[in-house]
């Protein structure tokens, strides 16, 4: 049981990993114009904006040095 939970948390994670790549490759082909977010069904661009929400919740939470508390 203990195999079989390992390769489902090593799907899981080669999973996450590959959703990351989906979501660069989005953002690769809207910046040189290839798609825009009008292309997208609604619901692909809900979910898009669903994680890339979530990565900045989660990027500015771990953000442990806020730019305002730097010294120049």
């Amino acid at each position: 049981m203990d195999q079989e939970n390992s390769q489902v948390s090593a799907l899981s994670e080669l999973d996450a990993d590959f959703i990351r790549v989906l979501e660069d490759l989005i953002d690769v082909l809207l910046a040189n114009g290839t798609i825009r977010l009008t292309d997208l069904p609604p619901q692909a661009l809900a979910k898009l904006n669903q994680r890339k929400h979530a990565r900045a919740r989660l990027r500015d939470s771990l953000d442990l040095i806020n730019d305002e508390d730097q010294l120049l």
